[in-house]
């Protein structure tokens, strides 16, 4: 750090350092007051999303005794991801309160700048920090306490404001060049869906329509209770098939970070190599194709293909909008979208015959991997980005940037 640079706790830079307000679902309403939650906390952006805004009422705001916020405050997240992400509060319009996994952070602006905090919390420097105090071992959070406690750089306020305009002009550089290459990588995959969407639905008289049940037997995956009693580090475990275990984009289910008992595995669903598994929940109708043995809890479908169905044909069949959008169509739910065994079998279907269906699906294989070679080239300069945009960070809070 630059000489004469002083570093100082965060909660002595502030003139409120607090948690948001416990607000239950029985305590929202359809509109009032705005209620700022988590999910519009980015990493140094507040992300508006107006159409999932939560509201309560002025009646709601002064039984629970809540805290307003307003803006020029920041937020702070106490929850992934990342663990103290921060964003400024912009002008919404609206009178705003927030939930109790925010800190609210309100600097005393005579020795800290909002804008130079909130690029300072972009840093691995300050996310290194806050994650070597976070607790919890399957949800990490930080604690108001220990937020409070994370030690900050403080150079002279004059130096603060040239550090962000210098930061501004860069990073507004750094986004445009982000926007343009996401623009052109969602491009190519809009391209090849719409390739996938004119191959799978150009039929001919011999294509059979039909009903997911009717190539396929679903059934839905089940989960011992307390899945906790059932989980082991031992050999004779056997694969516990979780939604970690995968990503978006992938095919295959190569291997789980969990095992459980050979009684938990009785008390659950067997898939085979081969099967698909599909997601009936959250992130419902993804499909995964089973590259090992395993068992699987309630959020996943199996479905075990009949002889004449051609697997990769199937995949391209399930991933593509022909069934995604029927999948949309078929889910419900006030909070959590899911799809019922029941309404998943009556997803529609075109089958050709099979060796039809191996010529599209190698047709397709090919043009997906010119895709996952486009994604793979823009993937590599979107990291060469961040990475460039981490070293001007580190830069500017070492006291390195001219």
């Amino acid at each position: 750090m630059k000489a004469g640079w002083q570093q100082r706790k965060l909660i002595d830079l502030c003139e409120t350092l607090s948690d948001g307000n416990w607000i239950e679902s029985k305590d929202q309403s359809l509109d009032g007051i705005r209620l700022v939650q988590t999910g519009n906390v980015g990493n140094g952006v507040f992300k508006n999303r107006l159409s999932k805004a939560r509201y309560i009422s002025e009646e709601t705001f002064s039984r629970l005794k809540c805290t307003e916020i307003f803006p020029g405050d920041c937020l702070v997240s106490r929850l992934p991801d990342p663990v103290g992400r921060a964003c400024e509060i912009p002008d919404t319009g609206s009178k705003m309160i927030t939930a109790v996994d925010c800190s609210i952070v309100r600097f005393d602006r005579s020795v800290m700048l909002p804008e130079f905090f909130i690029y300072y919390s972009q840093s691995k420097a300050y996310l290194n920090d806050v994650e070597a105090v976070c607790s919890g071992t399957t949800r990490k959070r930080i604690s108001r306490k220990n937020l409070g406690n994370i030690v900050t750089p403080t150079p002279p306020l004059e130096e603060q404001k040239r550090i962000v305009a210098v930061l501004d002009a860069a990073f507004e550089g750094l986004d445009r060049a982000r926007a343009h290459t996401e623009a052109n990588l969602q491009n190519a995959r809009d391209l090849f869906e719409s390739i996938r969407k004119f191959t799978l639905t150009q039929g001919s008289e011999d294509w059979r329509q039909c009903l997911l049940d009717d190539v396929c037997l679903v059934d839905r995956g089940s989960s011992p209770r307390p899945i906790k009693k059932y989980r082991t580090d031992s050999k004779d475990g056997v694969n516990w098939v979780k939604i970690g275990d995968t990503k978006v984009g992938s095919k295959y289910v190569t291997g789980t970070k969990e095992r459980i008992t050979r009684e938990g595995a009785e008390k659950s669903r067997k898939v085979e190599v081969g099967d698909f598994i599909l997601t009936n929940s959250m992130t419902y109708g993804r499909p995964y194709i089973m590259k090992i043995e395993g068992y699987i809890h309630d959020g996943w479908f199996v479905l075990r293909l009949a002889d004449d169905i051609n697997g990769d044909y199937f995949f391209h069949l399930l991933s593509s909008e022909v069934v995604q959008e029927q999948f949309r169509e078929l889910a419900a739910g006030a909070v959590v979208k899911n799809i019922s065994g029941d309404l998943v079998k009556k997803t529609k279907l075109s089958i050709p015959p099979l060796d039809e269906q191996e010529k599209i699906s190698a047709l397709l294989d090919k043009r997906s991997q010119k895709i996952d070679d486009v994604n793979a080239h823009y993937q590599s300069k979107l990291t060469d980005l961040e990475e460039l945009r981490q070293s001007l960070l580190q830069k500017a809070f070492a006291g390195e940037l001219t």
